[in-house]
């Protein structure tokens, strides 16, 4: 049985997201005591590009002069704005905070849209651009409370971070029209890492690597391989053949998985750092968000436009 190039844009969207929700309690538990976030963004942005490197030696495409602004964009506010804004704010917040933050990228993601894919803003999406917002920004604001590892300060880097692959998403959409995902990639990552370089070079070479344990390693590997590499790899190539919006609407899975792995650390390590992070707050803040998500992404409700009505 075949399975459509949608269907295979939908499983490598699920895949993405659930790679990002391991990601922030294993991207944490390295930071800021083994390293510090500007050097794993170093580390994810040179290594996941030395991969892309690699795959684009294969495919021999070249690029018009008149897309490489767009390109250095896509590179600037896809990879390094948002690597940096990513791994710090998680550096500072808690990862149920982070995760629950980043499912706002749809709704940032339909407004953009709006102004720049002319998509229509209807009342349905609207409403949940208000619910999802209100969500969103309670939650931000709940990093000031002081339970669990919550930041108001890391919860801000996330809300950025969450706007800038928002804007990432749209502009990158009519180059995967064009080119071949590898292309893109490719192009993006190279323009990422020299933004990035300047920025991040300093805290890489202050790392003490002599301290790293075995699961260290093996939670960098991993962080550079699969939320990096794998994600950004997945996510082009669903990108050619879905919309930014659904992509993005994705985005609800990473909290649902970074919450369970709370629970089992926090159930597994006695006294575990994390065991606050869950409160009846943020699942309120979870549940308007995703109701908000949830309204921007789906068809128009029958039952809505006749309460309209």
């Amino acid at each position: 049985m075949l399975i459509s190039n949608t269907a295979k844009a939908h499983l490598a969207l699920l895949s993405v997201n659930m790679l990002y929700g391991a990601n922030y309690l294993i991207a944490k538990g390295l930071m800021p005591h083994k390293i510090e976030a500007s050097a794993l963004v170093f580390l994810r942005i040179s290594g996941a590009g030395l991969l892309f490197l690699f795959l684009k030696y294969f495919i021999k495409e070249k690029v018009e002069k008149k897309d490489l602004p767009r390109l250095a964009l896509c590179g600037f506010l896809g990879i390094a704005a948002n690597q940096f804004f990513s791994m710090n704010g998680l550096s500072l917040t808690s990862p149920v905070d982070a995760a629950i933050i980043v499912t706002a990228m749809p709704i940032f993601t339909i407004i953009i849209s709006y102004f720049i894919l002319k998509e229509p803003l209807t009342f349905q999406r609207i409403l949940g651009i208000v619910l999802g917002g209100t969500g969103a920004v309670f939650l931000i604001y709940l990093g000031n409370s002081g339970f669990g590892t919550s930041s108001l300060t890391g919860n801000i880097f996330i809300g950025c971070n969450a706007l800038v692959f928002s804007f990432y998403l749209v502009i990158v959409k009519p180059l995967m029209s064009k080119y071949k995902p590898i292309t893109v990639i490719g192009w993006t990552f190279m323009f990422a890492f020299i933004f990035m370089f300047p920025v991040c070079l300093g805290p890489l070479l202050k790392t003490d690597f002599t301290s790293f344990t075995t699961s260290n390693w093996i939670s960098l590997v991993y962080v550079v391989v699969g939320p990096t590499f794998l994600a950004y790899l997945l996510n082009m190539f669903a990108l050619q053949f879905v919309k930014p919006t659904v992509s993005s609407s994705y985005i609800y899975v990473q909290p649902a998985v970074a919450m369970l792995l709370v629970v089992v650390v926090s159930y597994v390590v006695v006294n575990s750092q994390y065991q606050d992070d869950i409160t009846a707050s943020k699942l309120l803040c979870c549940v308007l968000i995703f109701a908000g998500v949830y309204l921007i992404s789906s068809r128009p409700l029958q039952w809505l436009k006749r309460w309209i009505a």
